[in-house]
């Protein structure tokens, strides 16, 4: 019987390619660990990011691959993930308990921005990542209806609040702060200090990931959010029709302009299935997404159909990932959460902490 390298070993994990980094694990950087005791390899992969969903399946290609080496007899594989901080603009100081901070936005509204945005921050969960999401439309919050959440948030100190827990997600919003149908008449400059406060008097529990659900537009919130707000990345949300991507396209030119990379293009609405007979049409175009991701070199990171249960779900205060998590809307839901946290995998690390402070002092 041949003896096995460990050179043997990372060839043969180089054939599979991560479909979320889009590339091998080995070139990732992923692969920790290699042992091989005589026909028995162990090897230990750690990912940037979460994969519960998926593991089991990538186990399963690299365990086909590594025992087709000549020499071994058996392949065990122990896949896990570390989530870190990533670089942000520069300038701006980081949210303390939030690692990373994924804007979510739509050039205009009626695109289903939000019904993505919570859907997004529960399919993260389910991965394995710890969430938080932050409802940033202060004339419109949506958050408490669509995650089922009454009540307001707890003080401590009378400075500070706690989060509201809900589907394994900690979340904040003005809604939880005033009546439902209380309408929010202020100006620019109030609604930027609101979206500041809530941001940043939220005592956030170690966040993995934080989505922020931006309202629709490039205004004042936006603006915020560019320049005080540490973002590690945008996503855009948009219909297939060319009115919605003609906004879209504003939307993420102005996260270039401000430095804030834009992960991807997220097409909602882009097929209906008829629920009586199984036709498919294509009630707002076809193919808008993928074009304006060509256009502007950015990734379509996924399509998700028009149906009536991805609404009544998300109305009834169970989004479609916990009302409904074994469901083909659920897969799409958490295969593109996988590829954007693999996006951010990908982003250089925020070595800030890693810095020591240096300390002048005058004996």
């Amino acid at each position: 019987m041949a003896d096995v390298s460990q050179t043997q070993i990372e060839e043969a994990l180089k054939q599979i390619t991560d479909p979320n980094m889009e590339k091998d694990l080995v070139s990732a950087k992923a692969v920790k660990d290699i042992r091989i005791d005589g026909d028995k390899v162990s090897v230990d992969i750690e990912l940037g990011y979460p994969a519960a969903g998926y593991k089991d399946k990538l186990a399963a290609q690299l365990k086909e691959k590594v025992e087709a080496v000549d020499g071994v007899g058996s392949a065990e594989f122990n896949i896990s993930w570390k989530i870190v901080s990533h670089s942000v603009q520069k300038g701006v100081e980081p949210i303390k308990g939030v690692k990373n901070i994924i804007a979510v936005a739509s050039g205009k509204g009626g695109v289903g921005k939000s019904t993505t945005a919570v859907n997004l921050a529960l399919a993260l969960s389910a991965e394995g990542a710890t969430v938080g999401i932050l409802d940033a439309d202060i004339y419109g919050p949506s958050m408490p209806r669509m995650l089922g959440v009454t009540g307001q948030p707890e003080s401590s100190d009378g400075k500070t609040m706690q989060p509201m827990k809900s589907h394994n997600v900690q979340s904040m919003s003005i809604g939880y702060l005033i009546d439902e149908e209380t309408p929010m008449i202020w100006r620019g400059p109030m609604v930027t200090q609101a979206l500041e406060q809530l941001l940043n008097d939220t005592q956030w529990n170690e966040v993995d990931y934080l989505i922020i659900d931006l309202p629709p537009g490039t205004g004042d919130t936006q603006l915020t959010l560019a320049q005080k707000v540490p973002v590690t990345g945008a996503l855009i949300v948009t219909t297939p029709q060319d009115i919605a991507l003609l906004d879209a396209r504003k939307g993420l030119k102005m996260f270039e302009k401000v430095e804030v990379p834009v992960l991807g293009i997220i097409e909602n609405m882009s097929i209906h299935i008829c629920s009586n007979c199984g036709h498919e049409e294509h009630v707002f175009g076809e193919g808008g997404g993928q074009r304006i991701a060509d256009e502007n070199k950015v990734d379509l990171l996924g399509s998700l159909p028009l149906d009536m249960s991805i609404r009544s779900s998300t109305d009834a205060g169970k989004p479609s990932v916990v009302a409904d998590p074994d469901s083909r809307i659920t897969e799409i839901y958490r295969d593109i959460a996988r590829h954007v946290a693999a996006k951010l995998a990908l982003k250089a690390k925020d070595h800030s902490a890693s810095f020591p402070k240096i300390v002048i002092q005058n004996n």
